[in-house]
């Protein structure tokens, strides 16, 4: 039985976007040829569309580079609104001291900055190979982050899929996001002529096989058919980037039917990846998907959805109250 609606407003959380400022001394990030120097995202704009459509909270995720220097600009907005936003960093590929970059982060951050964003893992490519953990290129940031108690979000590739379950088993204490759907892109991967991130996958991804099937001694999910490990959410975003079909995406409904039965809505987390979704569908579009998702979700999956999952997973300190948002379900 579902347990009842909180008695307090719970909080409204977009769970993953970016925010980005034109490239300066100030700010300085890497460019392209999909995010020059004149592009922006200011934190501004997307400040209005949490006025507009009551978001309490969010979770800012670096783009533009990775070293200390490229998240000048998240450095600031979390500066600038600790009682809004949480960041996830970067760490430099081939990174010689990643645990040392992980720290300055946080401490740049004072802490806003709760984890760091991966998409390569490395391992062998073949998936039928042994895998040791410990000589995968990003067994040092997994190893600090269960150190830490840092958040790995995870936006791995498909050709990494395999490894997935080898780290959750050597890093269990390990809080994991994973990203978009828990989608793994393989190398179809471009930008459209609106600028947005577009992968051709397959849906549903043939990766669930490696990521929700894998057997490691045992079973990844329990008796009662749930994933056991409570330390894995994952992020209901991404559509756009996916999608045969414009908003609201229909031909993915299957897939994420697929996630709640597995996960629960006490392990899914809304975001919206703005800015990419901003023009469209449009911001207020993504505030209502999952309910176009989910004819059926009942006060309780709201709550947690929209925010309840974010606020206690992330431990988001403004949420801190006697409600027990904070507290594990």
């Amino acid at each position: 039985m579902n347990a009842p609606a909180s008695p307090n407003p719970p909080p409204r959380i977009d769970a993953h976007l970016h925010v980005f400022a034109k490239a300066s001394a100030e700010f300085p990030r890497e460019v392209s040829d999909h995010l020059p120097a004149e592009r922006e995202a200011p934190v501004e704009r997307f400040l209005e569309r949490m006025g507009s459509h009551d978001i309490d909270g969010a979770v800012l995720v670096q783009i533009g580079g990775t070293s200390l220097q490229h998240h000048a600009y998240l450095l600031h907005c979390l500066r600038q609104h600790p009682e809004r936003f949480l960041g996830i960093g970067l760490v430099p590929p081939r990174c010689d001291d990643a645990s040392g970059h992980m720290d300055r982060l946080v401490e740049a951050s004072d802490g806003r900055i709760i984890g760091v964003r991966l998409g390569a893992l490395g391992g062998p490519a073949d998936p039928f190979d042994a895998v040791d953990v410990r000589q995968l290129p990003v067994y040092p940031i997994w190893e600090h982050a269960a150190k830490k108690d840092l958040v790995i979000w995870l936006y791995p590739r498909a050709v990494d899929a395999h490894v997935i379950p080898h780290l959750f088993e050597a890093f269990p204490q390990v809080r994991v996001v994973f990203n978009h759907l828990m989608v793994c892109p393989g190398p179809k991967f471009w930008w459209d002529d609106k600028g947005r991130p577009q992968a051709d996958v397959p849906m549903p991804p043939e990766t669930r096989y490696s990521t929700m099937g894998l057997k490691i001694g045992r079973i990844l999910y329990n008796t009662r058919g749930h994933y056991p490990y409570p330390n894995v959410c994952v992020k209901l975003s991404g559509h756009y980037a996916f999608s045969k079909q414009p908003y609201p995406y229909e031909d993915l409904v299957g897939w994420q039917q697929s996630l709640r039965m597995v996960f629960g809505c006490e392990r899914l987390m809304w975001a919206t990846d703005f800015p990419w979704i901003d023009v469209d569908p449009g911001y207020d579009k993504l505030v209502g998907l999952p309910q176009r998702t989910f004819a059926d979700l009942t006060a309780h999956e709201t709550e947690q959805l929209m925010g309840r999952t974010a606020a206690q997973f992330l431990r988001f300190p403004a949420f801190r109250d006697s409600s027990g948002w904070l507290t594990p379900p």
